[in-house]
């Protein structure tokens, strides 16, 4: 399983280690990933995603509905 959030699309970007003699190496950033299951009121269902931790806070703020609605209109979930 690829580490893809599954509302917002982020995923690993690269980017260098410098050291202090300014010599640079290749890391990457990884996405903090959290598998959290969501009660959808509007279906009466459960959703289980794999969801980054800003995207918690966005579904905080908006609602879970909102969020995943973008998300089906942005073309990153089906």
């Amino acid at each position: 399983m690829s580490r893809i959030c599954q509302l917002t699309g982020k995923k690993a970007m690269k980017g260098n280690n410098v050291s202090f003699s300014n010599a640079k190496s290749r890391r990457q950033f990884k996405v903090n990933l959290k598998t959290k299951k969501f009660f959808v009121p509007e279906t009466g269902e459960w959703v289980t995603l794999r969801v980054s931790t800003s995207a918690i806070k966005n579904i905080n703020k908006k609602g879970i509905f909102a969020c995943l609605k973008e998300a089906v209109e942005g073309g990153i979930l089906a």
